[in-house]
């Protein structure tokens, strides 16, 4: 009998539990789940930013958040978990209204004010930060640089290393929001160049090369798009980049297992070292990550289930 496909665990939360079963308290109208997680969660950053973006998404169509900040007014967490939830909502009004159309300029300031009232509420949380950075792209022209430039010395000052708040500021430098890939790609290494051996902001130049494949695909169609971007994985600096992150990251980082918020980061890795065509990397990437799976980023180049399946294949990893 053939031996059975292999198959990727797409799990939306990447494999935390407890944060499954906060999310299906949300689904139920319940407060109770988020509140004991977060609490649990403490000062984790990178859990906490993990389980933050995802319970906002669950709250952003219900009123979970709200109940909860109605029954626990001075509640850090739950003022936390309501600014994210108001910058989910804003990126959901954004992308309803199309590329061009801009929403409401009230309804971003409401998710700033949120934002701000969070980070007083828990001064030493980085994630109000983050929300914050990440709505300030919403603004049609963006905000002042010396007001971003704020936000982001609050931030770093909190968590330096923070893969999540530097994603953030990597969007917004992008050509897709208020920048250029070339400034985009700055921001990405000059990251990753001051980055302690284990860390995983070297990521951060994947991110970028999928960011820019993103928006080349954006605005070209056809046989066109795909020459532009047909040596975009496999070009010698793209290998290198590879190369300088599987070893500045993965290397450094011994046998620490790869938490459910780093999953995310590890996929960029894995799936930029299979179009790279850098093997060795790839094959131990996969290895490490096993049957865990995020749909992003192999969702831009095809089925991602199929892809992950081919690469174990061809590189003849066991099922």
């Amino acid at each position: 009998m053939a031996r059975d496909r292999f198959t990727p665990d797409f799990d939306p939360d990447c494999g935390d539990g407890p944060l499954t079963s906060a999310r299906q308290d949300i689904v139920i109208g319940r407060w109770q789940g988020p509140r004991d997680l977060l609490r649990a969660t403490g000062a984790d950053w990178v859990s906490r930013g993990h389980r933050m973006r995802l319970l906002a998404q669950a709250c952003a169509t219900s009123t979970t958040s709200e109940t909860w900040l109605a029954a626990e007014p001075r509640s850090a967490d739950a003022l936390v978990l309501r600014a994210a939830t108001e910058t989910a909502r804003a990126f959901t009004l954004a992308i309803a209204a199309g590329r061009g159309i801009p929403i409401d300029r009230d309804r971003i300031d409401a998710a700033v004010l949120a934002c701000l009232r969070a980070a007083e509420a828990w001064p030493e949380d980085p994630t109000p930060w983050i929300s914050l950075i990440s709505v300030a792209r919403l603004y049609p022209s963006g905000v002042r640089r010396q007001e971003l430039a704020r936000w982001w010395d609050e931030l770093h000052r909190r968590d330096p290393y923070s893969v999540e708040g530097h994603l953030q500021v990597l969007h917004y430098y992008s050509s897709r929001w208020h920048g250029t890939h070339g400034l985009m790609y700055d921001f990405a290494r000059d990251a990753a160049g001051v980055a302690p051996p284990g860390c995983a902001l070297p990521v951060l130049v994947q991110y970028a090369r999928v960011e820019e494949f993103r928006y080349v695909l954006d605005g070209a169609q056809g046989q066109h798009a795909a020459v532009g971007v047909s040596q975009h994985w496999s070009h010698d600096g793209a290998v290198s980049d590879v190369r300088r992150t599987w070893q500045r990251w993965i290397a450094g980082r011994g046998d620490a297992p790869v938490a459910p918020g780093e999953l995310r980061d590890l996929n960029h890795l894995t799936h930029a070292a299979c179009q790279a065509g850098a093997t060795d990397i790839a094959a131990a990437l996969l290895r490490l990550q096993g049957r865990r799976a995020t749909r992003t980023p192999w969702s831009y180049t095809g089925d991602p289930e199929k892809q992950i399946a081919k690469w174990r294949k061809d590189l003849r990893l066991r099922q």
